[in-house]
């Protein structure tokens, strides 16, 4: 018998069952998806966590957002140190921790400084600890009674380096765009120093940290003359300025020391002296002009 040429008719309830499985099937692949994922990021968490929380230069620098909070604070409230009684003033305010003044915040002018002088530090900091690494081998090597002293100012300048990468995280500062060419140019010093030499490798340290030393006792001026007139105006000096302030002067103290300790071993007995003097000091002067700018 011949079939009836209409179509065949779907009923409604095949419809919905059929449209059931597909979405059973769909959440249940939605599910696992899920599940592979968090057991993924639970296993990254567990391998890279130890990493994270070593207190390591280069990390802090290459994963600020890992190591420490973004949160945006007002410089007006600045790090620490002891630095001389003698030759700079102590305001009264830098002392106090009272609250009941008010607080002005910084102006835009002041902002700027402090944004360029933090990138300048940082960038620094880094310069001196590539200079101190490249150097170490060699000069350790025909001077092994140096070993200690390399690494005592290499591990200062490895602490100061992490204490500005903080505060340029912090205060959302970005490095200066420099950066690898400044790499590159204190590796090839610190190592070509290192080759001459002790005597060169030391009138290296004595040339960079007497730019570095009065670089960073500029800032501290600037700081102080701040608070000097915040407290002329009975306005309150907030706890990040008295950090900042101790901060730098504890930083230019052990830069200084630097200084005194290459000069202790025989920096000004380098061959040619004069030459290698000038020709850092200025090679510092013109990398911190630029990273203020740039």
């Amino acid at each position: 018998m011949a079939r009836s040429g209409r179509p065949r008719l779907i009923r409604v309830d095949q419809i919905a069952i059929l449209l059931l499985c597909v979405y059973r099937t769909l959440a249940l692949c939605s599910r696992q998806r899920t599940l592979t994922a968090m057991n993924t990021a639970s296993a990254l968490r567990a391998v890279y966590r130890p990493a994270l929380r070593q207190n390591s230069p280069i990390c802090d620098f290459l994963l600020p957002s890992f190591t420490h909070s973004q949160s945006r604070k007002e410089y007006a409230s600045v790090t620490t140190s002891s630095a001389s009684p003698k030759t700079e003033p102590a305001p009264e305010t830098l002392n106090s921790r009272s609250t009941a003044k008010r607080r002005r915040p910084l102006s835009t002018e002041q902002q700027q400084f402090l944004d360029s002088a933090l990138r300048v530090n940082q960038a620094g900091e880094l310069a001196a600890t590539l200079i101190y690494t490249h150097q170490t081998l060699p000069i350790t090597r025909r001077h092994p009674h140096l070993r200690p002293l390399m690494h005592h100012m290499y591990s200062q300048e490895a602490g100061h380096f992490s204490t500005f990468n903080a505060m340029l995280t912090r205060h959302r500062v970005r490095p200066t765009a420099m950066y690898p060419i400044w790499t590159a140019a204190a590796s090839t010093l610190g190592w070509v120093t290192g080759l001459m030499g002790r005597e060169a490798a030391m009138a290296c340290t004595e040339a960079v940290e007497t730019e570095i030393g009065g670089h960073y006792n500029g800032q501290v001026r600037v700081l102080l003359s701040w608070v000097k007139q915040m407290e002329e105006k009975g306005e309150e000096v907030g706890e990040e300025m008295r950090e900042l302030v101790d901060t730098l002067k504890r930083v230019r103290d052990e830069e200084l020391e630097h200084l005194d300790e290459a000069v202790g071993e025989g920096a000004k007995e380098a061959r040619p002296y004069e030459l290698l003097n000038r020709a850092i000091r200025s090679g510092c002067k013109g990398a911190i002009w630029i990273s203020e700018k740039v």
